[in-house]
């Protein structure tokens, strides 16, 4: 289907240094939230709204990486475009990011469509924008857990 290998090749390894990138973000986020949650003191209220908000910084982080390699990858043509209503969409960076978020999310609305090798990037997005939340859901529950034991 897409014949220009060196577009299939940029945009695969494209997306192996975002997936890395983002899972390390990830990684190393949740192992300074689960240093800081530890040591903290104060109201549990204000830790488990710290370690909420500091969930959805990680996860905005990650979704940036992936909108930012999309948009650069998308300024070469043969790696794809996006359309919207049919017609063929110029994205800035913040569109970029608004895409990634959606696929991300796995919310996916559909107003714009990745076409070309570029799909690559975007339907991979949305499995490690899976695993991360469902990374984070764990985190979240074996925090809280910790919290209700020691109260």
């Amino acid at each position: 289907m897409y014949q220009n290998w060196a577009a299939n090749f940029t945009v695969v390894a494209a997306t192996v240094v975002a997936i890395s990138c983002a899972v390390l973000v990830h990684y190393e986020g949740l192992l300074l939230l689960s240093t800081r949650l530890q040591r903290a003191r104060g109201p549990r209220r204000i830790r488990v709204l710290y370690g909420i908000l500091s969930l959805l910084g990680l996860h905005v982080c990650e979704i940036w990486i992936f909108g930012a390699v999309s948009w650069v990858l998308l300024q070469w043509p043969a790696n794809g475009h996006i359309t919207t209503a049919g017609a063929v969409a110029h994205p800035g960076i913040l569109d970029a990011i608004y895409l990634s978020a959606v696929t991300f999310s796995t919310v996916g609305f559909g107003d714009l469509t990745p076409v070309g090798p570029i799909r690559f990037l975007f339907g991979t997005e949305a499995l490690t924008g899976f695993v991360l939340i469902g990374w984070s859901a764990s985190f979240t529950y074996l925090e809280m857990e910790r919290f209700w034991r020691n109260a």
